[in-house]
């Protein structure tokens, strides 16, 4: 009986190294001729730029705040004044900015496209916000005048 197991063992385990063998002869047989002439591989530069040109498809939305200097309904621009800067938005796919006129204070959301400001919402900044900020600050109450000395 122990020479049946013997036997037994000893084939599994040479099942198991001869599996491995053919498997890693089955790898090389599927790799490339080395004999055949190789393929010049991309320039470094090509394949960051082709890695680069997804991430530039997809653009990232900045936020613009200010006041409409200028209006243009035929062109669909408008040119909002910030604290540092102006600058000229294309609003043509914007609902609501027919209602845009000059002196709102408005928060615009946009893309940079093909050198273009492309706005992609224009909300009026809200009435509250700007009431605190142009309202003066409450002037202190007078102390009350001191008693009069006996």
């Amino acid at each position: 009986m122990k020479k049946a197991l013997t036997i037994v063992l000893a084939l599994l385990i040479s099942v198991a190294f001869m599996s491995t063998v053919f498997a890693q002869t089955e790898k090389k047989a599927a790799a490339p001729a080395p004999a055949a002439a190789p393929e010049k591989a991309p320039a470094p530069e090509k394949v960051k730029a082709e890695k680069k040109a997804p991430a530039e498809a997809k653009a990232k939305a900045h936020q613009f705040t200010g006041e409409v200097a200028a209006a243009d309904a035929a062109a669909k621009t408008i040119t909002v004044k910030g604290k540092k800067e102006e600058k000229a938005f294309d609003v043509a796919g914007v609902k609501g900015a027919e209602d845009i006129i000059i002196g709102d204070k408005v928060v615009v959301k946009y893309t940079e496209a093909d050198g273009k400001n492309v706005a992609k919402s224009v909300k009026k900044a809200t009435a509250k916000k700007a009431e605190k900020k142009e309202a003066p600050k409450a002037e202190p109450k007078e102390a009350p005048a001191p008693a009069p000395a006996k």
